[in-house]
């Protein structure tokens, strides 16, 4: 198991008191289709964790299937613009590399909004702290577990 799978799977299991059904896949998943051919679900179920900074460092947990729309999140926030964050930051901050980032238990809290089409599913599949593993989980626990903002932030 990878060290950032490790770190998050206990940190889940610490702060959550959760006991995940981590999937490893040895060949990577670079995207969400990638990720739903090899779990066998629909790209709308991966739940992408992508970092942006709009007055400050922010993870959207969009569907697979979605666009993040930056006005809206912007908007949400309270500011004029909203960019995608670079690597250097998200990494700092978050503890996790790009593709493998987690939407909770990340070395600093940060605001997280959920895209509110992955409420639709009885179950979404999320990054696991690495590029090649991640997890099943019901929507509902992911909002608590990251304390999201259900938002409507795709295009």
């Amino acid at each position: 198991m990878d060290e950032g799978t490790r770190q998050f799977e206990d940190r889940a299991k610490r702060t959550h008191d959760l006991d995940l059904s981590i999937e490893e896949f040895p060949a990577g998943t670079e995207t969400a289709a990638d990720a739903a051919d090899a779990i066998g679900c629909d790209t709308a179920q991966i739940a992408s964790s992508l970092v942006f900074m709009a007055d400050q460092l922010l993870v959207v947990v969009t569907s697979g299937a979605n666009t993040v729309d930056t006005r809206k999140l912007a908007t949400l926030r309270g500011v004029h613009t909203a960019r995608m964050a670079d690597p250097d930051e998200i990494e700092a901050t978050l503890g996790y590399e790009i593709g493998g980032i987690p939407p909770f238990c990340h070395d600093e809290s940060v605001p997280v909004y959920l895209d509110e089409t992955l409420t639709e599913f009885e179950t979404v599949w999320a990054a696991a702290g690495s590029p090649n593993a991640v997890f099943p989980i019901a929507p509902e626990t992911l909002v608590v577990c990251s304390e999201a903002t259900v938002a409507d932030v795709v295009e």
